[in-house]
Order: structure tokens, then C-alpha cells, then sequence
């Protein structure tokens, strides 16, 4: 779930309105906390048992439940996300991570045997999984306690330390995981740098072993850039425009009511939130009339029973705010029609739910990730026409279809690509911790949740050994007929 690649909220990009302030870089205390994590990390980590391991996952767990309330304050402060929201995206997914590691990280540890082919007869081969060392952890403001705690789960499965390096527009969060981080791991093992952009770029300066950045592609480059002077593994949950398709024939009642939740949960500050909706001619009115209601039904009848709900959220900050304002007013300036929603004040940083239809493509809300709880409907003649649609931009975090007809469903997820897909549902496949959640090319690169998250952290280490009598003996110099005779014979039967 990264930040928008629209403008530069993450953790590395420049300081914007709403942005508490925080210290300066300072790059001799990170070196200092590098330097004691590495040393921890080889005298103690690096040969750690799953016991060790359960040890600091089941801290971390009891942090989480013991912190919940001020979680919740924290998160409430920084944009007004209601409680029970904050426990369905950020308190209950984080514990789930670290319950499911608990459970199965000793299993997750054991070396995988693989078959030696019979050339080399006699020998064994399997895959250590091994810690890669310290690693950094950059997270997001959109979900900043989940999406710092989810890859902190994975780098401590795998037996690694981590420093994490919170947003700064979200200010009340940060220091909540800083409170959280010293009350339960020594400096060696967990450690909190807090601050601005510059805190980012000083980090990425050390060698760590991975990098694992939540945020927007833009930033993202900027992250690799970075690794690559120190030839440091990535991993890089991203974002983009993720498209909903309704195929024809599907229940728009439902649709709607899903893609409305998915799209307005966090004020559709989410990076596989619905980032514009494809539908057959004809049936946006329908479309527009099921999600109306569908909003009714959350937040209240009128424009003014939402925006004084306490369930719905704000944008996090007044450049977020302006420039999804900007996006709508620009759609409607080129042609769009505001069929629903549409309401907006600056003084909340307050987006009411929004869809506007006839949107042309060269409106910016159709080239940048939203990032609000606005949703652009386009409409098809035939299923073709919304597969290129989906084609012409880059890759997606997210894909969803929606339908009964299991012809038309298939094509769209064979014809498309995306980090994930999920047919009748929007957001909920990142809850299966057995499903990878990773984007590809422009979305992202690499994956984690569950085991995958813990290969993620980890290194996978070829082990070959060797059997008191090797065939390959057989074959060393010098070359003579029968080693000949014994090249001819494997090359025919065993290679």
C-alpha cells in the first residue's frame, strides 16, 4: 500500500505543509546504530534458532495489542482515521502478520532439499535460508503503523535487524513507533530514525544489506538509485492505476458497493485502492444510482450526514488536498461530468466520495494515482476495447473484475498484467498471508507477506555436499580415452 506516485509523500521526498518537524540528519548516530546492529547481527542473529526468533516476534505482538488504544489516537490525530478502521487496516493486519510468523517460522528455517541430478551421483543439494543482515525499512504515511510493522514481521522471521525510517507526514504515528520500538528491542536488534527527507537520503548512504521502501515510483527509482552504490538488495512496493472492470452481465449492486468501500476506506488513500472503474455502454446511470446508495448506506443520506460522519477520514495534508481538488477540477474543465459527490473544503482537507464520468484521457486524473476518494467511470463497447484500455498504461499494483461469466473473467486476467488480481472484491487478497503481494515493473518489485516476505528478507544459499566418493573424480585430467568414454556416456544418458 505505497504512498501516490503523484507527488512525493514519501518518506524520502522534500517536506510539504502538514509536516511536523523533527530533528536533523544526523549521519554519525546512524552510523553509530548501523555499526551496533552489525555486530549484534553477526554475534548474535546470524545463527539464531526459531525459538530465538519467536521470542522477539511474540514482543513485537504483545507491543502491538498492548498499544492498540494509542494506536488508534495516534492515527486519529494524524487524519482523523476512525477506530474501527484503524483496527480493520492497521491493528488486525499487523498482528496477523505476526501471529502467522510465530506459527510458522521454524518450518519457514528448515533447509529445502532438492534433487542432484544422477550425473553427479551420490551428492546432496538443498537451499539454506539465511539472513541477509541489517536491512532498512522506509514505510508510508497511508498506512504507517501497518506498513511499518508488516515488513519489520518478515525482516525479524528471518533473523535480520532493521532500522525503520517512519514518514514524517504523520507525525503523531512516527513517534508512536518510536515509543513502541525502544519499549521492546534493544538498538541491536530494532531502532526508529525519525525525520524528513534528509533522514532518508543520509540512511541510504550506509551498506545496508536490503532496502525495503513502501511509497511512489517516482521515489522508488530514487531508492534504487541509491542501493545500487552500494550494491544492496531492493524491494519496492509501489503503486499506480489500479483498474476495475465490470464485465457484462455482472451484478451492479454488488460492484458498486465493493468498489465504493475499497475505493473510500482511508479516503482512498490506498495504493490497490480502485483507481478508475471500466464499464459496459450503457449502465453507468445504474452504476451511479447502486453506488449512491452504497454510500448512503455507509455514511449517511445527505452531503452533510458524511462529511460530519466520524467514520470517514481526511486527506493527510493540504498538498494532498490540492491536489486532488486540482484533479477533479481539471476533469470537468476537459469534460468530465461530477455524477456524484464532488463536495470539497480545504479547511478539513475534506474530499466528499466522488465519481465523475466522461473523463477524458488527457486529464491528469487519468495519467496519476489518485490517491482520494475520487473514481473516474469510463465505459467500453466490448471487452477488447477494456483490455487495451488496461494495456496502454504501465503495470498495476491491483486488477479487479467483476462478473459472473467466467469466459469473460479468465480473459481479462490472461490478457492483463498486474502485481495482483482479485475477481468479486476489491483490497481484501493482501489479508491471505498465503497469497505474495508485490507489484511488477512500474508497481514494484519483489513481494512479501507470509513465507514470502520471509524469503524476501533472506538470502537463498546453495548448499552442495559432496559424498566420500565423487563420479566427477572420474573425469579430472589427465584426458585420456577413457575419460573420453566416460564424457560420451554421461553426455548421452544422464545429461
Amino acid at each position: 500500500m505505497s504512498s501516490t506516485a503523484t507527488q512525493p509523500a514519501s518518506s524520502v521526498s522534500p517536506a510539504s505543509s502538514g509536516t511536523a518537524s523533527f530533528p536533523a540528519a544526523n549521519p554519525k548516530e546512524m552510523q553509530r546504530v548501523f555499526d551496533v546492529q552489525k555486530r549484534h547481527f553477526h554475534k548474535v542473529l546470524k545463527v539464531s534458532k526459531a525459538k530465538d526468533r519467536v521470542v522477539l516476534l511474540k514482543k513485537l505482538l504483545a507491543a502491538v495489542e498492548r498499544l492498540t488504544p494509542e494506536i488508534k489516537q495516534a492515527l486519529q490525530k494524524d487524519f482523523r482515521k476512525a477506530p474501527h478502521e484503524t483496527d480493520l487496516t492497521e491493528v488486525m493486519p499487523s498482528i496477523a502478520e505476526l501471529k502467522d510468523a510465530i506459527r510458522h517460522v521454524k518450518t519457514w528455517m528448515k533447509p529445502e532439499r532438492v534433487k542432484t541430478p544422477i550425473s553427479l551421483f551420490g551428492a546432496r543439494s538443498s537451499i539454506s535460508y539465511e539472513p541477509k543482515g541489517v536491512t532498512l525499512i522506509i514505510s508510508p504515511w497511508n498506512y504507517p503503523f501497518y506498513l511499518a510493522i508488516a515488513p519489520l514481521t518478515a525482516a525479524l522471521a528471518a533473523g535480520n535487524t532493521a532500522i525503520i525510517k517512519p514518514s514524517e507526514f504523520t507525525p503523531e504515528t512516527s513517534k508512536l513507533l518510536t515509543k513502541l520500538v525502544k519499549e521492546t528491542f534493544q538498538e541491536g536488534e530494532v531502532a526508529v530514525f525519525e525525520g524528513d527527507h534528509t533522514v532518508s537520503t543520509a540512511l541510504m548512504e550506509l551498506p545496508f544489506d536490503h532496502i525495503f521502501f513502501t511509497g511512489s515510483t517516482h521515489v522508488g527509482k530514487i531508492v534504487m538509485a541509491a542501493a545500487a552504490k552500494n550494491l544492496s538488495t531492493v524491494t519496492l512496493e509501489l503503486g499506480g492505476k489500479s483498474p476495475a472492470i465490470i464485465v457484462p452481465g455482472a451484478n451492479l449492486k454488488k460492484a458498486a458497493q465493493k468498489l465504493v468501500w475499497g475505493k473510500i476506506m482511508n479516503a482512498g488513500q490506498t495504493c490497490v485502492a480502485p483507481d478508475y472503474l471500466l464499464l459496459p455502454e450503457g449502465e453507468t446511470e445504474e452504476f451511479v444510482k447502486q453506488a449512491k446508495a452504497a454510500v448512503k448506506s455507509f455514511y449517511g443520506e445527505s452531503s452533510a450526514d458524511i462529511k460530519s460522519n466520524k467514520d470517514f477520514c481526511r486527506l493527510v495534508n493540504q498538498r494532498n488536498f490540492q491536489r486532488v481538488s486540482g484533479y477533479i477540477h481539471e476533469a470537468v474543465e476537459k469534460g468530465g461530468k461530477v455524477v456524484m459527490g464532488g463536495e470539497t473544503d480545504s479547511s478539513q482537507n475534506y474530499i466528499e466520495p466522488t465519481l465523475i464520468a466522461n473523463v477524458p484521457e488527457s486529464a491528469r486524473i487519468m495519467e496519476d494515482e489518485i490517491f482520494g476518494p475520487v473514481l473516474p467511470i469510463l465505459t467500453y463497447k466490448n471487452l477488447d476495447e477494456a483490455v487495451e484500455k488496461v494495456l496502454s498504461k504501465p503495470k498495476p499494483l491491483a486488477l479487479y473484475v467483476f462478473g459472473s461469466n467466467n469466459k469473460h473473467i479468465n480473459k481479462v486476467l490472461n490478457e492483463t498484467s498486474s502485481g495482483g488480481a482479485a475477481v468479486n472484491d476489491v483490497i481484501v487478497h493482501l489479508a491471505n498471508p498465503n497469497l505474495p503481494f508485490g507489484g511488477i515493473n512500474h508497481s514494484g518489485h519483489g513481494s512479501y507477506h507470509g513465507w514470502y516476505g520471509f524469503r524476501t528478507f533472506s538470502h537463498e544459499k546453495s548448499v552442495f555436499k559432496q559424498a566420500p566418493f565423487s563420479s566427477i573424480e572420474m573425469l579430472y585430467p589427465p584426458y585420456t580415452g577413457f575419460v573420453d568414454k566416460m564424457l560420451q556416456f554421461t553426455k548421452k544418458f544422464f545429461v
